[in-house]
């Protein structure tokens, strides 16, 4: 498969320096929904994405364009995201061997600066917004669609290319059945991911109900074959995620109850932690178990990074396991959480920059929210805060890696865009 890997990256490389920025960056998302990340073109130990292929050339487009370049303003955000880099590969850098952590670290700030640069530097006006949400939003059906269609009937088409796949180069099927239906995982590696990925574009997808004509009437129909195509990974940190979205947009008419419901939740968990028997992680863990799975595991993963802080606070594991499987009932430690991930990876600086990126990103929103006059503009920044909202909620429930953690870096790159915006949005 790798002449039809090498071959997909070309036209879509080709449709990244032929369209119109908008749509060169949705086409940039549309080959990171729907071609396997799996399916690798190899340069000697060197495995290159069709997603790394386009990011490139998509980069490098906008770098050359001084129209381009023109608008673009630093951000905050810029400096966080880019200090997150700094972190995530100086530490694999000093800790790894050299030339496997030049190899591995070359890649994933592919995945995922360079991704961010890219809809930076293109989402710099709301027209461009608008543009690209309609591009991704075509594209996002037929492939909710497929979910359904795994779902109910078993049928994964994208599971026998796995046999191509440079490292463990076998079909991989998933046969778990849950509430009668099989977990779909598209051309994702796996359901949970394939979930997370179709749930983190729900509130922006609905943003869509704004304007006028006929997509208005599309964004309710794409917004439901999203939350079907959710619903088909029956995972429940992506359905989580998808009801998380659902009540932050509604609760968009209902402003005024935010913090109350924030300081009565917090207040809540102060209570449960005094009078249950259990933590309180514990006990909305397994509230939030919808569709069966491990709510007990990703409890237990808290426990056990405070239990061993002082193992990996400075600089993480070094990339070794870190042993936690016995505890766990596995062999191996499954870390399905992004926050203890970094800190298992990277240490607490790790988990401080991401944490500090949220933080930043919350607050554009926030500002933005409440410095416009356009009630467009103020439902923009509330779907951005929903999203980051939803991601905060995915990234406690499951360790983002491959195409949505792409996916999650273009939108972060359009949350730091939006502190730029100023107007009403095109009708």
């Amino acid at each position: 498969m790798q002449n039809e890997t090498l071959i997909i990256g070309i036209i879509f490389s080709v449709l990244a320096l032929i369209l119109r920025p908008p749509y060169a960056l949705g086409a940039f998302i549309t080959c990171l929904l729907w071609y396997p990340s799996w399916l690798r073109v190899s340069i000697g130990t060197i495995d290159i994405s069709v997603g790394r292929i386009v990011v490139f050339v998509l980069l490098l487009r906008c770098l050359c364009d001084k129209r381009i370049l023109s608008k673009f303003t630093w951000s905050r955000l810029d400096t966080w995201v880019t200090l997150s880099m700094v972190v995530y590969v100086g530490v694999y850098l000093i800790t790894i061997p050299l030339s496997f952590a030049i190899e591995n670290r070359g890649g994933y700030v592919m995945d995922t600066w360079f991704a961010y640069m890219a809809a930076r530097l293109i989402v710099t006006d709301k027209a461009t917004i608008i543009s690209v949400l309609k591009f991704v939003s075509i594209s996002l059906v037929p492939l909710a669609i497929l979910g359904m269609i795994e779902s109910t009937t078993g049928w994964q088409p994208f599971a026998v290319l796995k046999r191509f796949r440079p490292w463990s180069p076998e079909e991989d099927f998933f046969e778990q059945v849950r509430f009668g239906f099989r977990r779909a995982m598209g051309p994702i590696t796996h359901p949970i991911k394939f979930g997370c990925a179709l749930a983190m574009f729900v509130p922006l997808v609905t943003f869509l109900r704004h304007q006028r004509g006929v997509w208005r009437f599309l964004a309710y129909v794409s917004t439901g074959f999203v939350l079907l195509g959710t619903l088909s990974s029956m995972s429940s940190g992506p359905w989580l995620m998808a009801i998380i979205g659902i009540f932050c947009l509604a609760m968009e008419r209902y402003k005024a109850w935010v913090k109350p419901m924030i300081t009565l939740f917090i207040i809540a968990c102060g209570i449960v932690q005094v009078i249950s028997d259990r933590g309180v992680h514990y006990v909305l863990a397994s509230y939030a178990n919808f569709a069966g799975g491990s709510g007990v595991h990703r409890a237990k993963l808290i426990d056990l990074a405070v239990e061993h802080f002082g193992e990996w606070w400075v600089i993480g594991y070094k990339g070794v396991d870190p042993g936690w499987g016995p505890k766990l009932g596995m062999s191996h430690t499954d870390v399905t959480n992004m926050f203890i991930l970094n800190g298992v990876e990277y240490g607490i600086l790790g988990v401080i920059v991401l944490c500090a990126v949220f933080v930043v990103g919350l607050r554009i929103v926030i500002r933005l929210h409440n410095s416009s006059d356009d009630p467009h503009l103020k439902s923009w920044a509330w779907a951005l805060g929903s999203w980051l909202v939803v991601v905060i909620v995915g990234f406690m429930n499951v360790s983002f890696g491959g195409p949505p953690e792409t996916l999650f870096y273009i939108i972060l790159g359009m949350v730091g865009s939006s502190a730029n915006l100023a107007g009403a949005f095109p009708k």
